[in-house]
């Protein structure tokens, strides 16, 4: 970079002196010299500035990312203590609900408990009243039903007694009146059936006789005609054995031979 700038001031110069031909070299190789160490100097300032802007930048980049860093450790440091605080908090809540819920859980449990025995008591002791009261209602409507009953029992009875009462008069009554009506009936039946017996055994005497002569006609009248019938059968029936035996005879012998 020295020499491109030396180059350029020198040619500069060899320009200036073409230019103006009253120009001493002795002024130009000072006002050369003269640049040059300017230029020197100055780019001897730029390359400390640069160095010192170089170092300020590294400084600077070190400070940043110190501060960055510094930063970035607290913003770490701080997000773990957050997240530890939020964890604690969140744990610690979580264990205050676990345990407010534990504790309504049991209350209510308790209180159901409480309710249930309580109902459960109040129910059994509505059906034990319920029971008693069923028993005793029971109890009044059978002993009611007993005295009405034997009420009932007592009134049939005594009306039946009566009835009987009655009816045996009444029977006695009419008894008496059939046997009075049948003895009359009975002597007046006896006489009439003396006079009747003994007009059919005067009839019947009669009839007798009759009967007696007629069936000793017909008797005799019989006996003539069965005897006669009787020789008549004798001597068919012996023709007839006759003829079968004969029948029979011949057809053995057919048979035989």
């Amino acid at each position: 970079m020295k020499k491109i700038i030396t180059t350029s001031v020198a040619v500069a110069a060899l320009l200036m002196t073409s230019a103006q031909a009253d120009f001493d070299f002795g002024d130009m190789f000072k006002d050369m010299k003269d640049a040059a160490v300017s230029m020197s100097s100055d780019a001897k300032d730029s390359v400390v500035s640069m160095k010192d802007g170089a170092v300020e930048t590294s400084k600077s980049a070190e400070r940043t990312v110190s501060t960055v860093s510094t930063d970035a450790k607290d913003t770490s440091t701080k997000m773990s203590d957050d997240i530890k605080i939020m964890e604690v908090n969140t744990t610690s809540d979580l264990s205050k609900t676990t345990t407010a819920l534990s504790t309504d859980t049991k209350d209510s449990l308790k209180t159901t408990t409480a309710d249930f025995k309580d109902s459960t008591t109040v129910v059994s002791t509505d059906v034990k009243d319920s029971i008693k009261t069923v028993s005793k209602d029971a109890t009044n409507s059978v002993k009611t039903v007993s005295n009405d009953s034997t009420d009932s029992v007592k009134t049939v009875s005594n009306d039946s007694r009566d009835s009987v009462k009655t009816v045996s008069t009444d029977s006695a009554s009419a008894v008496k009146t059939v046997s009075n009506d049948l003895n009359a009936s009975t002597s007046t039946i006896s006489s009439d059936s003396k006079d009747s017996v003994s007009s059919v055994a005067t009839n019947a005497n009669d009839s007798v006789k009759t009967v007696s002569n007629d069936t000793r006609a017909s008797v005799e009248s019989t006996n003539t005609n069965a005897s006669d019938s009787v020789k008549q059968v004798s001597s068919d029936s012996a023709k007839s054995v006759k003829t079968i035996s004969e029948n029979t005879n011949d057809s053995v012998k057919t048979i035989s031979e």
